[in-house]
């Protein structure tokens, strides 16, 4: 015998699901931002009246092929992930310390149709820490504590775009989850690390000449747009949104010495 008890919070509800024992009361899921029925209980999963973000969480153990305990060691590689609506970031870039922290603090990625209510096509936004409405302290506490992280463990940072190519949205077309997941193989195998790589214009990313199953015209962006002067174009309006939206981080000191701060300064775009 189940059923359901919904707590109301901050307007949302939040509902567990719970067995009527006698002797055990255990949790097995709850969710969050649900709609239900009053009297039956029954949630409406299609109900999007409240909010599209609705939530579910559960123990690990559900998952039969899940580790317990759930620790694994220090990671080798820092992922940042952007939805690029421009069509101007490579899809893969390997970034030193600095341009990590930089990645890591501006947050950029497109809003796209489905991620939140009343959003049609996509366009540009900046959550410091990819979870600006999240965080508790100072976004550069944060990037300091992820910089000390990486430097003892040696953890390499990469930026992922999964956004456009050869083109703004609209124009040009969405990168493709096959070249992504050779991408992310790429990473994870290492092979990446002994690649070859150039830098590119404003952003100095730099770009591997070569990723297996991926092409060419794919990884550098310019080479996938017709009209060269309108990805020029593009790319110092993006370079412009990252620039003013950092003006917000340049007076706070990033590490003890605030050395770090000069050089993430550095790590961005240079027009």
């Amino acid at each position: 015998m189940f059923r359901h008890i919904f707590i109301k919070k901050n307007s949302m509800y939040l509902a567990a699901h719970f067995c009527n024992m006698a002797i055990l009361c255990q949790a097995f899921f709850v969710l969050e931002n649900v709609v239900f029925d009053e009297h039956t209980r029954e949630v409406d999963y299609n109900d999007k009246s409240v909010t599209e973000n609705t939530r579910a969480a559960y123990p690990i153990e559900y998952i039969p092929n899940s580790k317990i305990p759930c620790v694994g060691p220090h990671p080798k590689n820092v992922i940042l992930l952007a939805c690029d609506a421009f069509g101007v970031l490579p899809p893969i870039s390997k970034l030193d310390l600095a341009q990590t922290m930089y990645h890591f603090i501006s947050g950029y990625t497109a809003l796209v149709a489905g991620t939140e209510e009343g959003v049609k096509e996509p366009r540009a936004t900046f959550s410091a820490c990819f979870g600006a409405a999240f965080i508790m302290l100072h976004p550069t506490k944060y990037a300091a504590m992820l910089a000390e992280k990486m430097q003892a463990q040696g953890a390499t940072g990469w930026l992922v775009n999964t956004g456009w190519s050869g083109g703004s949205h609209g124009a040009g077309s969405r990168i493709k989850l096959a070249y992504t997941r050779k991408i992310i193989d790429a990473i994870h195998s290492g092979s990446l690390l002994n690649a070859t790589y150039h830098k590119t214009e404003i952003f100095g990313l730099e770009i591997p000449n070569e990723v297996e199953g991926v092409p060419y015209e794919i990884l550098e962006p310019m080479n996938a747009w017709e009209d060269k002067e309108a990805y020029k174009d593009t790319l110092l309006k993006l370079a412009g949104l990252f620039r003013n939206n950092f003006e917000t981080f340049t007076s706070h000191k990033i590490g003890d010495d605030g050395k770090l701060t000069e050089e993430i300064l550095a790590a961005g775009p240079n027009f």
